[in-house]
């Protein structure tokens, strides 16, 4: 009797073990099967995230230029609006007095006992230089000389009329100057007309600190340290901004208009 229930009991135990035994290597076999679906899954998401930064790579230039656009048509838009406040502070003082700085058309000009203002604090901001400040540009200064060319050239060796004649005292010298210069003497100026006054000048117009060539072309200008915002070169039919080869046609006019605007608001850009 005890030796049935011993070989029963002993059947039991190995029955048991096998059970446990094949258990295991089926497990081990589970393990083994999700660990290669891991694998397999880690190597799709490294491959989903390669294309991924191939793409980004591919639109990088793209989003990069078109950022750029921007940033100078807001410069541009920036730089009308203080030249629009330039012409007003000049017809007020009746053209005996030019802006020390930019604060004085940020003061705004007397109106009774209140003050007019004229130019946005964000039109006084530089948006392509690095310390946001405008290059003061004095009407006798080379880097004026040049532009005055640059946009007779552009204009088909034209020069544009002045808003007034109040802004004659200021052109008549520059055309006597650019008439008397060839192209060759305007290239050979192009390192000595970068003025770093950015205060305490008296300024007829604004540029940027930038010198990194441009996307737009202002007046055929395609670089940001030669784009002078000034109330001059006004005359009615010039366009001021030409895109360059291979961008979307997209422009801005200055204004025209000579009547005085409060609060003045950036150019609008066309398509």
């Amino acid at each position: 009797m005890i030796m049935m229930m011993t070989t029963a009991t002993i059947k039991k135990v190995v029955s048991c073990q096998w059970s446990v035994v094949s258990w295991r290597k089926a497990n081990k076999g589970q393990r083994t099967k999700d660990k290669g679906q891991k694998g397999m899954s880690l190597i799709a998401v490294m491959a989903v995230m390669t294309l991924f930064a191939i793409a980004l790579l591919a639109v990088a230039p793209a989003v990069q230029l078109s950022v750029q656009r921007e940033k100078e048509l807001e410069a541009i838009r920036r730089g009308e609006e203080v030249a629009g406040a330039i012409r007003q502070y000049i017809e007020f003082y009746r053209g005996t007095k030019l802006p020390d700085s930019m604060d004085d058309l940020l003061e705004g000009l007397p109106q009774g006992t209140k003050k007019r203002q004229i130019l946005r604090p964000s039109a006084a901001v530089d948006p392509l230089s690095e310390d946001g400040k405008w290059r003061l540009i004095k009407p006798t200064g080379q880097a004026f000389i040049n532009f005055g060319k640059r946009v007779q050239t552009y204009n088909n060796g034209i020069l544009p009329s002045s808003p007034s004649a109040i802004f004659d005292r200021f052109a008549l010298p520059l055309v006597n100057i650019i008439n008397s210069q060839s192209d060759s003497e305007i290239k050979e100026a192009d390192e000595e007309e970068i003025e770093d006054s950015t205060d305490n000048t008296p300024f007829i117009g604004i540029a940027s600190q930038s010198r990194n060539t441009s996307i737009i072309a202002y007046y055929g200008i395609e670089n940001h340290s030669k784009w002078i915002f000034t109330p001059l070169f006004r005359g009615a039919g010039t366009s001021v901004i030409n895109p360059r080869v291979g961008t979307p046609n997209r422009g801005e006019r200055p204004n025209q208009n000579s009547q005085e605007q409060r609060n003045t608001l950036p150019r609008n850009t066309r398509p």
